[in-house]
């Protein structure tokens, strides 16, 4: 078997059960485990999946440039965003970080809603700037460019000033074993000092964002209260989810 055929086979494999296995695989394309690792070395290297400990889990699908991601699955996003507003009651201190189905529950706050929103997001803030009841706290540092949102040293002793009620957390991945992680290490630090100092932290993600992983680390499923996605909350897939403790919605 052509070296090209064993890659299409580990990514139609991968792509039906969101997890492979070194052994399975060598089972499957008759192999030695080495082989299959050196295949799987070689795709994680062109960015078609991410090697794991064993095996391999798929990346996130979406694009990472907030450009691009503004115009992808604004359905489904708005379906998150709804649920999401459920949770919201006046008097409250939410942190919104950049993803765009935070963007979007920004734009569908009430206009008579009372919040205190803290944001490393430029877009986020812009919104909220026309919200008469919402007070903005805009975390200062360096600009992520791809992703419109401040990070580094100032962003992360900013946002450890706060206890927030919510943190509104966009997720790029998440896997009930390898927790939440994203494509950019910076990125991820902020977001987990955000998760850090919120009483509640509620996860925004379509379904195709779970039994994901990225490259950087943000912190273990476990620590999420709840995660909302596009998809009804009772679905069977999300029972590896509410049988760690994760609220599915």
């Amino acid at each position: 078997m052509l070296k090209e055929e064993r890659f299409q086979l580990i990514l139609d494999r991968l792509n039906n059960e969101q997890k492979v296995y070194l052994a399975g695989l060598s089972a499957l394309l008759n192999v030695s485990e080495d082989t299959v690792r050196r295949d799987i070395k070689e795709l994680a290297d062109q960015g078609l999946l991410k090697s794991v400990r064993g095996g391999a889990v798929p990346h996130s699908p979406g694009p990472h440039h907030f450009r691009d991601r503004v115009l992808r699955d604004n359905e489904q996003k708005q379906i998150i965003a709804n649920k999401a507003l459920n949770f919201l009651k006046d008097g409250q201190l939410v942190i919104f970080d950049g993803g765009t189905s935070a963007m979007l529950i920004a734009k569908s706050l009430p206009k008579d809603i009372r919040l205190t929103v803290v944001t490393n997001s430029f877009p986020i803030a812009s919104i909220l700037e026309e919200h008469e009841h919402v007070d903005v706290l805009f975390a200062g540092g360096r600009l992520l460019k791809n992703s419109f949102v401040t990070i580094g040293y100032d962003t992360i002793q900013f946002l450890k000033k706060f206890r927030a009620d919510i943190c509104l957390l966009g997720i790029c991945s998440i896997h009930s074993h390898l927790g939440v992680t994203g494509p950019d290490y910076e990125e991820s630090e902020v977001k987990r000092a955000m998760i850090e100092c919120s009483r509640e932290v509620i996860a925004l993600a379509s379904v195709e964002k779970l039994a994901t992983a990225e490259a950087h680390y943000v912190c273990p499923a476990e620590q999420l209260s709840m995660i909302i996605t596009d998809q009804p909350a009772d679905k069977e897939e999300f029972k590896i989810y509410t049988d760690i403790g994760i609220r599915m919605v």
